[in-house]
């Protein structure tokens, strides 16, 4: 045998079997009935709320996916590059190959096919993530502004259903569809920080917003200047802060501790002191902070920003 058929001959065996590794691995990394708890977090922080296991999942999931198509697409470069290469005894010009319609339909088909996966997968989280209770337990206006946070607790601190039931000139911003479910009697109290604020107990700047553990809050996002952006690290979810436009969205804290928030939009030249911390607590310790508040007379609310315009707010009709 020439040594030409010799060495096609050799290598006909890898070409064989090198689909097949290719499949299995494919088959490894995605075909698997592990949870989030069983990957690596890859670079995202340890969820502390009972909607933030949704988002790093779908995290790893795109890892997972993007991690398959790169095996395929590293597996076929290494097979060209290995079994196409030039041979060092023949210097003809390969077979060409023009207008394969199989070739192409599939480099079309595949494509399509995983960005309509990923779409879906982020279209059903981001439903589900954003859909708002009819009565959530607990609602916590933030108001964003350069450069620091106010936190309007609209609460019924008092426990009077008499009290509080005017919605005050200083949360017109806020349309009426998140007002309908604000708690009876709610008069409220509030906080709110400089870029020098410090919280008391461990030194970091900004302002600290209390949560109550294992309770549903809602978040009411108002701006009062600019853009913003509301993120709690470890809440693994943030959204824009809009001059002119409400966006609101809910989380139920489920481990207690201090965690870092920020500002995650470049909104001016202090962008980066626009911090501020998460204080998780028990329930009972939640609303003798708020009883705190008010004593120090910290009662009613901060001016929650820019009002939404008229046919603004006529054409959110979304039910919530």
């Amino acid at each position: 045998m020439s040594p030409n058929g010799s060495d096609r001959s050799s290598r006909r065996p890898m070409r064989r079997k090198l689909p097949q590794v290719l499949t299995a691995g494919l088959i490894l990394a995605t075909a698997t009935g592990c949870t989030y708890k069983d990957f690596p977090r890859l670079g995202m922080p340890t969820p502390v709320t009972e909607e933030a296991p949704r988002i790093l999942s779908l995290w790893q999931g795109s890892w997972a996916a993007a991690l398959a198509t790169g095996v395929l697409v590293w597996g076929l470069i290494l097979w060209s590059v290995i079994f196409h290469r030039r041979s060092r005894t023949k210097v003809e010009v390969p077979p060409q190959t023009r207008y394969n319609m199989p070739i192409e339909a599939l480099y079309t088909v595949v494509p399509l096919i995983i960005v309509s996966v990923l779409f879906y997968f982020t279209a059903r989280d981001e439903s589900k993530l954003l859909s708002l209770s009819p009565k959530p337990a607990h609602t916590i206006n933030v108001v964003g502004y350069q450069w620091s946070w106010g936190f309007n607790y609209i609460e019924n601190v008092d426990g009077s259903a008499t009290t509080g039931n005017e919605i005050p000139k200083e949360l017109d911003a806020i349309p009426d569809r998140f007002r309908k479910d604000f708690p009876k009697g709610a008069e409220g109290v509030y906080d709110f920080g400089i870029p020098g604020t410090r919280n008391p107990q461990n030194g970091n700047p900004g302002p600290t917003l209390w949560l109550p553990k294992g309770e549903k809050v809602r978040f009411v996002l108002t701006s009062r200047d600019v853009i913003h952006s509301f993120w709690v690290v470890p809440f693994l979810m943030k959204q824009d802060v809009l001059p002119g436009h409400t966006n609101a969205f809910e989380v139920t804290p489920n481990q207690e501790g201090t965690f870092m928030g920020k500002c995650a939009e470049l909104c001016g030249v202090d962008h980066s002191r626009m911090l501020f911390n998460v204080k998780v607590v028990s329930p009972e310790r939640y609303q003798a902070h708020l009883e705190e508040l008010a004593k120090k007379g910290q009662k009613g609310y901060v001016p929650a920003g820019i009002e939404q315009t008229d046919p603004a707010r006529n054409a959110e009709t979304n039910k919530l």
